[in-house]
């Protein structure tokens, strides 16, 4: 008897913790948990938005690039010329040709860089108008179909829980709005 005594006192919390775990799952079902997922990386490959600002910064710098192509390669034919010229070259000449190539090859470097840093800043400028868009179109869209969460990086996600062509259609149409209002 002194051992169901002793063990009493911890019945009313058993059954408490037992009804809870009954009370749980309905109240979870009557209050739904909903997750989606946006995939970024094919928002910014298949939106029109996105392939807009791919367009405009092909077109602000295709000159630039087609520039630095022909620069490299008069770099590059000069080079071979001067390889195939050195032995025959006099020591003057074939030292002031080397700093030539050498002062060529240190602005070409420089141009190059540079081109790659401007490219750098502007793709991120586009890219990050693209985003802030998304993610008002991700947000209307929770709001509008009741998401609790919607997140955009994950390690595994269900195909369910993908709002991406959701969000690519909302911000396409949103883009073409925008377009129609502009041409206005």
């Amino acid at each position: 008897m002194k051992s169901l005594s002793r063990h009493l006192p911890d019945l009313p919390l058993a059954l408490l913790l037992g009804l809870l775990a009954v009370a749980a799952p309905a109240q979870a079902q009557a209050q739904e948990f909903r997750a989606g997922f946006v995939n970024t990386d094919r928002v910014f490959r298949e939106a029109n938005t996105a392939r807009a600002a791919q367009a405009k910064l092909e077109q602000e710098f295709s000159r630039r690039e087609k520039d630095l192509i022909e620069l490299g390669n008069t770099l590059k034919t000069a080079t071979e010329k001067f390889e195939r010229e050195a032995p025959t070259l006099a020591e003057s000449q074939r030292a002031a040709r080397q700093r030539q190539l050498a002062d060529q090859d240190r602005d070409f470097q420089r141009k190059r860089r540079e081109f790659q840093e401007d490219l750098s800043v502007r793709k991120n400028e586009e890219l990050s108008q693209v985003l802030e868009r998304a993610n008002k179109v991700v947000k209307q869209v929770a709001e509008s179909e009741k998401y609790d969460v919607i997140l955009q990086e994950a390690v595994y996600i269900n195909p369910k829980h993908d709002i991406t062509d959701k969000v690519i259609k909302a911000l396409n149409a949103a883009a073409s709005t925008s377009a129609k209002d502009a041409a206005k």
